[in-house]
């Protein structure tokens, strides 16, 4: 596999086009099917976190008041990722928020996102369902702390995405599977995966 990211995002709300922000971020690096560095880190956007996500995520106001500033915060894990090719869980959401908070250091996004929520409903679509924890769950992968906190949902959607990869190569019989190739899967149907394996290998 190829070297990946895998990030995660808490913010104070579902939107940044609606004034929502970043409150923590993780990043873990997964290369050869292994952790091999981690980010994380709370921070501070100047904005108020409602009280139902303060129970949601346990991060409170009093929290992100001593945190350093999302700037800063955004400036460090940018560099830490640098073109490293991205994976999140719901990946519509979190490059929402990543590119909004580059954009507010006046940074853009150099890479794409694949989705391990889109590869799961593909790979996986006898799960019940496809939520992050659920999917741990039936794939009896290891918990890695608190749900709704940005480094334990990290590491739990880098265990489910090598768990994605050792199905894509068990069941499907792939070789070598590319951060491209997962970007196909997760654009296509959910009927037509063997043929859009099958012309991966193809076109090697």
């Amino acid at each position: 596999m190829d070297i990946v990211a895998v990030i995660d995002f808490e913010t104070t709300g579902l939107s940044p086009a609606q004034g929502d922000r970043a409150t923590e971020i993780a990043a873990v690096i997964l290369e050869g099917g292994q952790v091999v560095d981690r980010y994380q880190s709370l921070m501070n956007a100047g904005i108020r976190i409602p009280s139902y996500i303060e129970s949601l995520t346990g991060i409170t106001n009093a929290m992100i008041r001593s945190a350093p500033s999302a700037a800063e915060v955004m400036n460090e894990v940018a560099c830490f990722v640098g073109d490293i090719p991205l994976v999140a869980h719901n990946a519509s959401f979190d490059s929402k928020f990543w590119d909004a908070e580059l954009a507010l250091i006046k940074q853009r996004r150099r890479q794409e996102f694949a989705c391990s929520l889109l590869l799961a409903r593909r790979i996986l679509p006898q799960a019940p369902s496809h939520k992050l924890g659920d999917l741990i769950q039936f794939a009896d992968l290891p918990r890695a702390g608190r749900a709704h906190r940005a480094l334990a949902d990290a590491e739990m959607a880098a265990s489910l995405l090598q768990h994605l990869e050792e199905q894509l190569c068990s069941r499907f019989k792939v070789t070598q599977v590319s951060h491209e190739l997962l970007r196909r899967i997760q654009s296509v149907p959910k009927a037509k995966l063997e043929q859009c394996i099958a012309q991966h290998r193809q076109n090697r």
